[in-house]
């Protein structure tokens, strides 16, 4: 089977009817199997609120207690999954929804912390690629919300960054797509349109990549040390221009119309 591409849906997206509409064309712009990951994180800090739980986080990450576990899986396994689905089936395309509980599709441990007791917010383990494989050889394309399930039978919350790198190394993914509501990385007001894990570093060291930036390009960068040949960052009109930011550990990058 053709070497699939996993998508990364962030969070301006899905609450973007819009994009939304699209998203079946996004896949099929592909022109390969994809793998679907979605997150939900602003959903979810606005649901904890209105049932008076206060979102905390370290390092820019969750802290999942246990009432927050179960705001994470309403929203994650419940409605934005079944939103993403919806919108795929009515585009054309067979879809189906799934979570890291789903069949022991993907598996998690404690994510370790100094500062904080991350409590039910977790790290994958390992994935079930004969699963997502399976899926992609019948032509479904899988929605996967980062609900992984642990080994004594709890669940966890996990980083839909992470879990996107792991899918891509699991499925032997050809790239990685983070569709996010930015075209790429930015440098001096250009997008810069290739980097290499060195020059990331350095440019997070040197400011030049600042903000929410800089969580997108270290994900990018997890995904290529799990073997993705290329990682790209970049928006809805990046992907219709073959622009964005990719990411790679080569040298020399000749762009396709896949990316």
């Amino acid at each position: 089977m053709t070497r699939p591409c996993v998508i990364k849906i962030g969070g301006h997206q899905i609450g973007d009817y819009d994009f939304l509409k699209e998203l079946p064309g996004v896949v099929r712009m592909m022109g390969v199997p994809v793998v679907v990951v979605h997150g939900g994180g602003v959903e979810i800090s606005d649901l904890q609120r209105k049932l008076g739980i206060t979102p905390r986080y370290v390092d820019g990450v969750r802290i999942t207690d246990i009432a927050s576990l179960q705001v994470v899986e309403m929203v994650l396994r419940g409605s934005v999954n079944a939103r993403l689905v919806a919108e795929l089936i009515a585009g054309g395309l067979d879809a189906q929804g799934l979570s890291g509980v789903d069949r022991g599709l993907m598996r998690a441990r404690k994510m370790p912390n100094d500062k904080e007791d991350m409590e039910f917010t977790g790290e994958v383990t390992h994935v079930r690629g004969d699963v997502l494989q399976s899926l992609l050889a019948d032509g479904v394309t899988p929605v996967v919300a980062p609900v992984c399930l642990g080994e004594s039978g709890e669940r966890f919350n996990v980083n839909a960054d992470h879990v996107t790198g792991a899918i891509a190394q699991a499925v032997n993914a050809s790239r990685v797509i983070f569709i996010t509501n930015v075209e790429g990385v930015l440098e001096h007001g250009s997008v810069r349109q290739i980097i290499h894990p060195e020059q990331a570093n350095h440019m997070i060291e040197e400011e030049i990549v600042f903000g929410g930036m800089i969580p997108k390009v270290k994900a990018a960068l997890h995904a290529l040390e799990a073997g993705v040949p290329r990682v790209v960052i970049t928006n809805l009109e990046g992907l219709r221009t073959h622009g964005g930011t990719t990411f790679s550990q080569q040298q020399t990058i000749t762009n396709s119309p896949e990316h």
